[in-house]
């Protein structure tokens, strides 16, 4: 697996061509601190990969036992895990301090890759992870990602057109 420098982190991160094998490897998410606030950005990841046929695993405990996005809300991982869910990838919406147990509920049950979303950098998770043989991804939007590598980024998000590597020239007057 090649990896890259996190940014300012000393923790490498898988680099895009692992990132890519990851979401075409794995269906299952679990979205830990997912919204029920549609205007929040888990709650628009969540409905996204949904929609890009992913199976999304609601984890918050302030909604538990409520349905969102028509799927059962649970409290945590483990609570998921033994209600029969399987969870591949633990996509976190959390702040970086509550991250570390978070790694260790998710080596608990068995996921595949620890996921902190775009903003979320904890080095003492990723090395709790990578230790028992996740991989880890930090500072990166599932939804994004996904999006760069599927060409989503006009579905459910960004209406971008044509992405160019150099700014178009304006039209001439006249």
């Amino acid at each position: 697996m090649s990896m890259a420098q996190s940014r300012e982190n000393s923790v490498p991160i898988p680099d895009m061509y692992e990132r890519l094998r990851i979401l075409q490897q794995y269906k299952h998410i679990a979205i830990v601190g997912v919204s029920a606030d549609p205007y929040r950005p888990s709650h628009f990841v969540a409905i996204y990969m949904q929609a890009e046929g992913y199976d999304i695993i609601p984890i918050n405990p302030r909604y538990a036992g409520k349905t969102l996005l028509g799927k059962r809300v649970y409290a945590s991982l483990k609570e998921a895990r033994e209600a029969g869910e399987t969870i591949e990838i633990v996509d976190v919406f959390r702040k970086p301090a509550d991250t570390p147990p978070i790694a260790r509920e998710a080596i608990e049950i068995g996921a595949k890759v620890l996921w902190l979303q775009l903003g979320v950098r904890n080095d003492e998770a990723g090395e709790i992870a990578r230790a028992a043989g996740l991989t880890f991804v930090q500072d990166r939007c599932v939804k994004i990602e996904h999006a760069r590598f599927f060409g989503g980024l006009h579905t459910v998000g960004l209406n971008t057109g044509v992405i160019l590597s150099r700014k178009l020239e304006e039209p001439k007057q006249g």
